[in-house]
């Protein structure tokens, strides 16, 4: 059995290698495990493998916030310095430090 092992890490802000957006990774799948219907959407030249990691980011562009799962070949490290304003972050994050948000979990 092959292991697979994540380049990117929880809380880590990383942006899209070809669309203008980037995000904070808060979930990591080792292989493709969306949909069919998802992955058949993406254009056949430019869709990528399914055996690698896939990202899920709590996204922001220009226009709106959003999730969006990214595959590995797919994402660069953001090196900007400046905290993703999404508004989801505090859910699942605490404070931006570092260039990265650390996982905070409350219990009720």
């Amino acid at each position: 059995m092959l292991e697979k092992q994540a380049k990117y890490r929880l809380g880590q802000v990383v942006r899209h290698r070809k669309h203008p957006f980037r995000g904070v990774i808060f979930d990591v799948d080792p292989e493709f495990a969306n949909t069919e219907e998802w992955y058949e959407a993406i254009p056949e030249d430019i869709r990528p493998d399914k055996q690698q990691p896939y990202y899920h980011l709590l996204a922001e562009n220009e226009q709106s916030f959003y999730v969006a799962y990214v595959s590995e070949q797919n994402l660069i490290e953001d090196y900007s310095g400046e905290p993703v304003d999404h508004p989801d972050i505090p859910e699942i994050f605490g404070p931006f430090q570092d260039g990265t948000y650390r996982i905070q979990f409350q219990m009720n």
